[in-house]
């Protein structure tokens, strides 16, 4: 099957990637970031660096869309 999945679109390739990393992170309790994650995160720790926060009005209309 693994074989196979290389002559599938990218996507699906990445998809499988995905929960290959989840399967993985299940049985070893180490989870790996995809490059789109570590990306992601860097962004994000870069904005808190800078202070730049949600403010606390979004947090709670969020909260109560949620139910929470």
């Amino acid at each position: 099957m693994i074989e196979h999945a290389e002559t599938w679109p990218v996507e699906d390739q990445q998809e499988l990637a995905e929960y290959a990393r989840e399967i993985e992170a299940r049985r070893t309790g180490v989870y790996s970031m995809s490059d789109d994650e570590r990306a992601a995160v860097g962004k994000g720790l870069a904005e808190a660096d800078r202070g730049e926060f949600v403010s606390d009005e979004i947090v709670t209309e969020a909260d109560e869309r949620r139910g929470g």
